[in-house]
């Protein structure tokens, strides 16, 4: 057993105590723990349950992870009707909370078994409307800018860590130029952008099926950004491949949402679809970075499985956009 979990396993017991309380539950005589998930931070989670209830404990090394932006994004969410998972105990101290469990099955998961067209169109649908309800709750000076320097290091974990420590390459002269181009492409179409609540990622993994719509899941690190960033992450996921066609269908649907809900977003759909594309031409090479990052430092390998999906909606992107000519003459040099 390691030191982390003996912490949690004296913790716990006045922690459900006081989870009861809240409630309203009669009080528990014993209960099993078992390990639920972990994540690509060093976050990990426990799920805990006497059979007739079952709780979810996060387990947050401080030294590593502070779960205080946790605690008060998710009172911004609830205030804004964003179902989260209630904290019923928390120690931030020891990087502790005691969580409603929203249950065991993502949209990834639901997604992934085999959906029936109605059911992706109930789930996507319930994924707007929540979007678009913490959207307009948005308000400066409430979480930190994602502005250029937040952009600018997300975007260099791509030469540091996919480039240089997975690809084993050093940029040449040429590539520098095309990739300091790209960077000054993708800023000044983020930053010419409305900005809004960001959750950084709204994806389906992070996203729990529900009756209703989804509970939303790993917000602690949401900031004030680029107002179509979330939206992108949505429907240009991580783990999984939805059709261009599809994709674009789906945008469109929530820029037509987000205006008449009084959002601001550019006038001409295409105009939104192109911040978009390049929303997620950042994000990609961001992933691309982070998931070389977590295999050479963390000793998490099987995240970087998925290169091939980011480079591919690179790919798709620069086909469409000759805005990004410098990127594909970066691929094509990297043979990727």
């Amino acid at each position: 057993m390691d030191a982390r979990r003996s912490l949690l396993e004296a913790w716990l017991p006045a922690a459900l105590a006081e989870a009861h309380q809240l409630q309203g539950w009669t009080q528990a005589t014993a209960g099993e723990l078992q390990p639920a998930s972990a994540d690509a931070s060093f976050r990990r989670y426990f799920r805990w349950s006497d059979g007739a209830h079952s709780l979810v404990i996060m387990d947050a090394p401080p030294e590593q992870e502070d779960v205080r932006p946790f605690i008060r994004i998710a009172g911004l969410l609830a205030a804004a009707g964003v179902k989260t998972p209630a904290i019923l105990a928390a120690d931030p101290q020891q990087g502790f909370l005691l969580l409603e469990d929203l249950g065991a099955c993502t949209y990834l998961q639901s997604i992934q078994a085999g959906v029936s067209d109605a059911e992706l169109e109930r789930l996507f649908a319930g994924a707007i409307s929540t979007l678009l309800r913490w959207q307009a709750s948005s308000r400066p000076g409430e979480l930190p800018d994602y502005d250029e320097a937040v952009l600018r290091r997300e975007l260099a974990l791509f030469p540091d860590w996919f480039v240089a420590r997975h690809l084993q390459r050093t940029l040449t002269a040429e590539q520098r130029a095309d990739w300091e181009a790209l960077g000054d492409i993708l800023l000044a179409s983020h930053m010419a952008e409305s900005r809004l609540f960001v959750h950084r990622d709204y994806m389906p993994r992070n996203l729990m099926t529900a009756s209703g719509e989804p509970g939303v899941l790993d917000f602690q690190d949401a900031l004030y950004g680029p107002a179509s960033y979330d939206i992108t992450s949505l429907f240009a996921d991580a783990f999984f491949n939805l059709p261009l066609a599809a994709r674009e269908h789906w945008i469109r649907r929530y820029w037509e949402q987000a205006r008449a809900a009084g959002i601001e977003l550019p006038e001409r759909f295409d105009t939104f679809l192109g911040q978009s594309r390049l929303m997620g031409v950042q994000r990609h090479l961001k992933v691309l970075g982070i998931f070389a990052r977590i295999r050479y430092r963390d000793g998490k390998s099987h995240y970087l499985e998925d290169a091939p999906r980011f480079v591919q909606y690179l790919r798709d992107a620069c086909d469409r956009d000759a805005r990004l000519a410098p990127l594909s003459r970066l691929l094509d040099s990297l043979e990727l």
